[in-house]
């Protein structure tokens, strides 16, 4: 009857580090999708407040594209960044 018991502790176990692993990578899959839409959301509004201040003074367009593009960089880091965190926490819940 013991071995038994720690037969099906063994067994319980087991079943609750693969669920804790599948929601380390259900949660990573999660949040590298809500870092792609967050970017996407961020550079659609920079394009398009960047699209109404040039129309509205054409003659900082030139400024406006500049700080445009860097914002537009720095967004694009954060979301690798995000990403590439995501990457790591599914690879560490996997191994």
């Amino acid at each position: 009857m013991a071995g038994f018991v720690s037969l099906n502790y063994f067994i319980l176990m087991l079943f609750a580090i693969l669920l804790d692993m599948s929601f380390a990578i259900m949660g990573a899959g999660i949040g590298a999708g809500l870092a792609a839409i967050g970017a996407g959301i961020g550079i659609g509004r920079i394009g398009g407040s960047a699209m109404e201040g040039m129309a509205r003074q054409p003659e900082a367009s030139g400024k406006i594209q500049g700080a445009m593009l860097v914002i537009a960089a720095l967004i694009e880091v954060a979301a690798l960044f995000a990403l590439v965190i995501c990457l790591l926490i599914s690879q560490s819940s996997a191994a």
